[in-house]
């Protein structure tokens, strides 16, 4: 199974199957590595395609927000802990930030427009939806420490590069592109695009069963949306796939910076701790 990840505070989340790794850089300058429980395993479903979409979604969000909140700990551990309701009142923050930003926002904006025919209003929608995105992840870039996190999500990807030709070393990974087509970013934009496509399909002007029907039709999207990507993954070749995939390797553009060979240290320092116990698992087994 290929290794993805995800950036984290001062650090790197490496994943492969079931198993978890993660590294950060510590105030004294050392480097904790950690493995980290996978949340929501489900090996049956997870082999079922179009099926396994929406689970690898829920399994990544939860996973990635347990790593951001240990590798907060560790990078910053003179820092107050935050109250157990920090965690509820941000979910919910973040879920009508969403809603209302991404969602409802688009739709009054486009029925400002006055456009009557249902799938040319779905596209508009959409296109401003997209908007808002890039201008979310435009914005956000300019901050200094996300600028530090997406200097990890490049040294993430030129280390998973490295890796994949069998190279997993600084000065192997230095060369690499910070761009892979595995990133979660490149699911996020493919995903606005699919919803996008998949919204226009339904046969009603009524805004709230319109809006119940996208609720419903998440997961459909998800799933197709992680075929896509998985499928481009294998077959970076294909023609046909190019236009699907393009974007989201160019978004990484705002996601993903030149990271320093100290932050790409951390970025090995996972992939050996995963890869060892890989290692240590297959000779364990051997010798049963």
């Amino acid at each position: 199974m290929p290794i993805g990840g995800q950036a984290v505070i001062e650090g790197v989340m490496l994943q492969d199957g079931q198993r978890v790794v993660m590294a950060v850089r510590t105030p004294a300058g050392e480097i904790a590595v950690e493995t980290v429980p996978a949340r929501f395993p489900a090996p049956r479903l997870e082999a079922i395609p179009f099926v396994r979409g929406p689970i690898k979604l829920v399994q990544m969000l939860a996973l990635g927000w347990a790593a951001l909140r240990r590798s907060g700990e560790l990078a910053y551990p003179e820092e107050t802990p935050a109250p157990r309701w920090e965690l509820p009142v941000t979910v919910l923050l973040v879920a009508v930030f969403s809603v209302g930003g991404f969602m409802l926002l688009p739709a009054f904006l486009t029925g400002l427009t006055g456009i009557g025919d249902r799938v040319l209003f779905s596209l508009v929608e959409g296109g401003i939806r997209v908007l808002f995105f890039l201008a979310y992840l435009a914005g956000i870039s300019l901050v200094s420490d996300i600028r530090r996190v997406f200097q990890y999500h490049g040294a993430e990807h030129k280390v998973v590069h490295a890796h994949e030709e069998g190279r997993a070393s600084v000065s192997a990974a230095r060369g690499k592109s910070p761009v892979h087509a595995r990133c979660g970013t490149s699911f996020l934009l493919l995903f606005l695009v699919v919803a996008i496509l998949v919204f226009s399909l339904i046969p009603t002007s009524n805004v709230w069963i319109r809006l119940g029907g996208r609720l419903l039709l998440l997961p459909v999207v998800a799933g197709f949306t992680y075929e896509l990507l998985r499928f481009g993954s294998r077959h970076p070749r294909a023609w046909w796939l190019r236009p699907f995939l393009v974007p989201g390797l160019l978004l990484q553009r705002f996601t993903t910076r030149e990271p320093t060979d100290d932050q790409l240290e951390v970025a090995l320092a996972a992939l050996h701790h995963l890869t060892e116990e890989e290692s240590a698992r297959s000779s364990s087994t051997t010798g049963e």
